[in-house]
């Protein structure tokens, strides 16, 4: 595409008006307005068959094949057959973002050896992003035409779970926390697998006595537990549409999908099974139980794999399906969100059905944005409205809090920086207090 500069529409309008400004003085002299329009005519299209040709310049884009989200993605423009330089601009979807700061229009002073340049980007949610077209446009040697070439890159980025600060973080946790390699010893007298039946020594507790093999030898049995060494652990991520919130740039669920591959890492470190489960208004992702470090890449490639949703988020129908796959007690770990008691009300009631059986542990980010309202100073009226409505909205969250846990269900309220490590903490304790 070829089409008139700035430079030409001011050289245009220059000429003519003076032209036409004389033509009124001398009527004879109207032809003159015409002719110096047409000159500009002609030395566009000198200046447009002058210099580089639209094909005969080439631009390459180059990107890494995989980032993880929130991670900045260097992308290299890099153009071939010009002189001169130019101007580019990079398209793309929504899975990326402009960095605060940088224009979307780049200029390359480039030359036929060497041209470029680095733009960055921002990966803004998982999925796999396309770049392009890139536009692309330079002056003739008059800058009296703009020449523009659109170019399709064809250059994708995979948008994964950020796993760099997940690897790191488990790796600190684990040589810090000494349970990992001691529970390999059983624990007789503990958990609850049987073990045998011993006779009743004084300091044991009651209920552990088995009455009815007791009447049957006439003298007091009680029965021995053996702790678990490997335990079951379900990450379960509500995917609904609260989820999709940012927080702090970065969408709920991709701060819970980062929180859970944390946990399933030094799960699998230290031997248990892990099962990863997605749902919002009907189940999405249900894995078997996996074992061993190894079995890490297959739960990445299903994390990746939760998609953002639009839909209300159907606990009763999700809980539900969780706990007909689940064959023995295990530890449920629920990331999800929730605003005020009746959007609550449904998962209210199913939990109290899966506490029965497991160990329910429930995972909600602190809300800093209504916290922060609350905490401003007043300037204006509207400001105290404000924080009395998050005020509100603090309250309201608090009370589902305390009817979780008196359904028999842990809560985990947790910032986004550190809500990784505190849920690997309280993992830890669950486990080492053999409450599976």
């Amino acid at each position: 595409m070829i089409y008139p500069s700035g430079r030409a529409v001011v050289l245009a309008g220059a000429g003519a008006l003076p032209a036409l400004l004389a033509a009124f003085l001398v009527p004879a002299w109207w032809t003159l307005a015409i002719v110096w329009i047409g000159a500009v005519i002609v030395l566009m299209l000198i200046d447009a068959l002058a210099g580089a040709a639209l094909r005969s310049v080439e631009a390459s884009v180059g990107a890494p094949q995989a980032v993880g989200v929130g991670g900045e993605v260097p992308v290299r423009i890099a153009v071939s057959g010009l002189s001169g330089p130019a101007e580019a601009r990079l398209g793309h979807d929504d899975l990326l973002a402009e960095i605060a700061g940088f224009a979307p229009k780049l200029r390359l002073a480039g030359t036929e050896q060497e041209g470029g340049v680095i733009h960055r980007l921002v990966a803004a949610r998982r999925g796999l992003s396309a770049l392009g077209p890139l536009w692309l446009r330079w002056r003739g040697p008059l800058g009296l035409v703009w020449k523009q070439r659109v170019i399709d890159p064809e250059v994708n980025v995979a948008i994964q779970p950020d796993l760099a600060r997940v690897r790191e973080d488990a790796m600190q946790l684990l040589r810090r926390d000494a349970m990992i390699g001691e529970r390999m010893e059983p624990l007789i007298g503990q958990g609850r697998e049987f073990e045998a039946l011993t006779d009743y020594q004084r300091g044991m507790e009651r209920r552990m006595i088995d009455w009815k093999r007791s009447a049957r030898h006439s003298r007091l049995l009680a029965k021995e537990y053996r702790a678990e060494t490997a335990n079951s652990l379900v990450l379960a991520i509500d995917s609904g549409r609260l989820m999709g919130e940012p927080v702090a740039g970065l969408p709920r669920i991709d701060r819970a999908v980062a929180a859970a591959l944390l946990t399933a890492f030094v799960a699998l470190k230290a031997g248990d099974g892990v099962r990863l489960f997605s749902f919002d208004s009907h189940p999405h992702i249900a894995s078997g139980a996996v074992r061993g470090t190894q079995s890490f890449a297959q739960l990445q490639r299903l994390a990746a794999d939760i998609d953002y949703s639009t839909q209300e988020t159907n606990f009763t129908l999700g809980l539900t399906s969780l706990d007909a796959r689940l064959d023995r007690r295990s530890l449920v770990v629920i990331f999800t969100d929730f605003v005020d008691p009746a959007s609550a009300e449904l998962m209210l009631r199913t939990v109290g059905r899966l506490t029965a059986k497991h160990v329910v542990l429930f995972l909600i980010m602190r809300d800093e944005e209504l916290e922060s309202v609350v905490d401003a100073v007043p300037q204006e009226s509207e400001d105290v409205a404000r924080a009395v409505v998050a005020g509100t909205l603090l309250r309201e969250r608090k009370l589902v809090i305390e009817r979780l846990r008196l359904t028999g269900a842990d809560v985990l309220e947790a910032d986004w920086r550190d809500m990784g490590p505190q849920l690997v903490g309280r993992y830890l304790d669950i486990v080492k207090a053999q409450r599976l």
